[in-house]
């Protein structure tokens, strides 16, 4: 299987339910963010020890799919909206449960104090910006408010879970 089709070649690119776009349209630069947060993701997995995090971490790459072909999709008869509120509820969960871990986050801290937390804390600035691009997206096209909810939440929990990974804490002080 060849994996070049020169479909491509001329600006263009086909969205899952098969319509042309410009390679630069702002719902290709949405579900491409997502690709790059799923990357993002796998590289942190390969720094991180804990079974359940990367449990946890499996189960998100594997939805980002599910985030992508929907942004992927105009034709909504095409795609079913997969994400739901049951997925957020789960990134709610997980939030809870790794803050209760980690003390009370009252200042900034230097992100990165170890491997794990370093590329943990590189897929949330993705996501981040994941997260503008589809809002982005959600000014000219139908973005399902659950799909954005989702990301945002996401974001969090990759932040808790990156807190809790941090070797130590290096708190910033803003000097006046």
């Amino acid at each position: 299987m060849k994996i070049y089709t020169k479909t491509g070649d001329y600006g263009e690119t086909s969205l899952y339910d098969g319509k042309r776009v410009r390679k630069d349209d702002i719902r290709v630069e949405s579900y491409g963010t997502i690709d790059e947060l799923n990357a993002s993701l796998g590289f942190a997995r390969n720094y991180i020890e804990d079974e359940k995090i990367i449990e946890i971490i499996y189960r998100i790459q594997a939805e980002l799919f599910d985030v992508a072909g929907e942004l992927a999709t105009v034709n909504k008869d095409k795609f079913s909206q997969k994400i739901r509120e049951e997925h957020i509820n789960f990134l709610e969960k997980t939030i809870d449960e790794y803050l209760e871990k980690i003390d009370e986050i009252n200042a900034f801290i230097i992100p990165g104090t170890g491997k794990a937390s370093a590329s943990l804390h590189v897929a949330r600035t993705v996501c981040r910006r994941a997260e503008r691009r589809v809002l982005t997206l959600s000014t000219e096209a139908d973005v399902s408010p659950i799909l954005i909810k989702y990301i945002n939440r996401l974001s969090d929990l990759i932040y808790a879970i990156a807190r809790y990974l941090e070797k130590e804490l290096k708190y910033v002080v803003f000097k006046k």
